[in-house]
């Protein structure tokens, strides 16, 4: 748990699309950056109780229940004491009907005086706090702007008001100066933003195994979008740690070839809407030119600029778990399957339109990777040596081999496959253990579960001996009972971490392939049950204790599970073929 005594599973996401608040069970705003994903906190008692929320204060509250309305990214809380339920709306106005910036949170007559708590630290803690009294408005460092039903006060560097019993009140953080509100105003925004979340879902129904989780996941998705430049956050959080007081502690908050790509593609695949797949093309092609090594970094700002360097803050860091850093030192890594992934995600936008958005940036990385394949990179997991990775070679051959297909130039295509054939010969001569499995890097004795992928990218057959020598090494030394499963970590102990919930359903997906269906819902359940009450993923779930682990929520858990899920209704509808026939 957190120093006051939030863990991971208690958190809540709220967004706009453009930046995300974490709201926990008793409706306490502890993480919140203004503006975008990326910038500095004014809320960061997440990570160190001293460095701001926004709390509310009722005598003997505990939390009863908590949803979403709808497909939104609007919240609903309810809250009980033990004179009666309390409930609070949180939302971020989002739509041509709603104004931009704004955190607003609409409260039902509470059954006791509540007393609500605003202290703001600017700038990741950094800035010296100023509240100055405008009106009935609160003003934060000459910026933010704090408004509410009651009449607010100010002392020792925070905003409050009390909410008397019995009536109903609201409050609204708003990122820049704005004319007080009345409560009429707020509802409207909260229709609006309704309408627009309605809007965003159009198209994307899904009918099929698991409908309400895949729903969930698609919400998660889709708060971590930055609408305007399409751009997918890995999630909205940093330093949340993969082992408990341990160092691996990230900044998460960017766009990672990686994670995008494999976004893009579960997304299309799931409702064959091209608009994604396009604007995260442009979103790379964007990009281009701002690495000094790469035709486009491996990860970037929503500015599309590379992510900036790595610094550390001097926090308490959640529970004890320090450095906490911003920014990213794995920026300039060489990472192949970054790359790879970008051909995968247009491989599939291709093959649904006559037309080759971006062709030029798409060509120019599969280049890249035709001349650099040889070369050793950081891995999937970025680790801080390089290795003849396999999983990079694997996912090189197939993303070259997918996208020569589409291109118009002969030499060019033929370069390409070149590539893939003497990749091919790589693997099966150097990647291999002794027991004939895939090895994690070459010359090595060991696996790792993103080899469960390969048959996914086409690599491979599920059944080949190779496949299964490598899905036996997996199960009896990196998962739990073979439901969940953990990554293999060249620089660190990752069984000290949480299972990695990605590639649990990777392996998932896997099952399916071999139409062992049942299997691959027993995996599917003991991954969910790592999810908390909203069906949010972190990235790692330890299933001694039950706690989250890693940056939250976490877009990379929900791709994969929609993609294996995409799969297994598929699987699903095949057997019902199959048996109707």
């Amino acid at each position: 748990m957190g120093e006051n005594g939030e863990m991971i599973s208690d958190l809540a996401i709220i967004g706009d699309r453009r930046t995300a608040a974490l709201v926990d069970r008793k409706g306490d705003i502890l993480w919140y950056c203004p503006g975008r994903f990326d910038c500095p906190s004014l809320f960061a008692a997440l990570l160190d109780p001293k460095l701001g929320a926004w709390r509310l204060d009722m005598p003997d509250v505990r939390p009863v229940h908590r949803s979403y309305l709808d497909d939104s990214g609007v919240l609903r809380t309810v809250l009980a004491a033990p004179q009666g339920e309390w409930t609070i709306t949180d939302f971020m106005p989002i739509g041509p009907n709603a104004p931009e910036g704004l955190v607003c949170r609409l409260f039902s007559a509470p059954p006791t005086d509540v007393r609500v708590f605003l202290r703001p630290r600017p700038n990741y803690g950094r800035d010296r706090v100023v509240l100055k009294t405008a009106g009935n408005a609160v003003v934060i460092n000459g910026r933010y702007n704090v408004h509410a039903s009651c009449p607010l006060e100010v002392a020792d560097g925070e905003v409050a008001f009390t909410l008397p019993a019995g009536r109903q009140g609201w409050a609204v953080l708003a990122e820049r100066e704005t004319d007080p509100p009345n409560s009429g105003e707020i509802e409207r925004w909260l229709t609006a933003t309704l309408a627009h979340w309605r809007r965003t879902f159009e198209g994307a129904s899904y009918s099929g195994p698991y409908v309400r989780e895949v729903a969930a996941s698609l919400r998660a998705l889709r708060l971590l979008t930055h609408e305007q430049t399409g751009g997918i956050v890995a999630a909205a959080t940093t330093s949340l740690p993969e082992i408990p007081g341990g160092v691996a502690n990230w900044d998460y908050r960017y766009v990672w070839l990686r994670d995008a790509g494999m976004i893009v593609s579960a997304l299309t695949r799931l409702d064959g809407d091209l608009a994604e797949g396009e604007r995260y093309l442009e979103f790379i092609c964007s990009s281009r030119g701002s690495s000094p090594r790469y035709p486009v970094p491996v990860f970037s700002t929503l500015d599309y600029e590379r992510a900036p360097e790595e610094e550390t803050l001097d926090w308490a860091g959640y529970v004890g778990s320090r450095p906490v850093r911003i920014g990213n030192g794995a920026r300039d890594q060489m990472q192949l399957d970054a790359f790879a992934n970008v051909l995968l995600a247009a491989k599939l936008i291709y093959q649904r339109s006559e037309r080759r958005p971006h062709w030029e940036t798409v060509s120019a990385i599969a280049d890249f990777l035709a001349e650099h394949w040889r070369e050793p990179d950081h891995g999937i997991w970025e680790e801080p040596v390089t290795r003849q990775y396999t999983a990079g070679k694997v996912i090189v051959a197939c993303g070259l081999g997918s996208i020569a297909e589409f291109s118009s130039d002969p030499g060019q295509a033929e370069r390409w496959r070149t590539a893939v054939g003497e990749i091919r010969d790589f693997v099966s001569k150097e990647c291999m253990t002794s027991t004939g499995a895939y090895a994690v890097y070459a010359g090595s004795e060991e696996v790792d579960v993103s080899a469960a992928l390969f048959p996914v990218w086409a690599y491979t057959a599920p059944d080949t001996p190779e496949m299964l020598a490598t899905m036996a090494a997996l199960e009896r030394d990196w998962s739990r009972k073979g439901l969940l499963y953990w990554r293999r970590l060249e620089c660190s102990d990752s069984r000290k971490e949480g299972a990695f919930l990605a590639g649990t359903f990777w392996v998932a997906q896997y099952w399916i392939m071999r139409g062992d269906l049942e299997r691959a819902r027993r995996i599917f359940d003991a991954g969910l049950a790592c999810a908390n009450d909203l069906g949010l993923f972190a990235e790692e779930g330890d299933p001694q204790t039950g706690r989250m682990l890693g940056n939250f929520p976490q877009a990379f858990a929900h791709a994969a599970f929609i993609g294996a899920v995409i799969d297994l209704k598929a699987a699903l509808e095949g057997e019902a073929g199959g048996e109707k026939a």
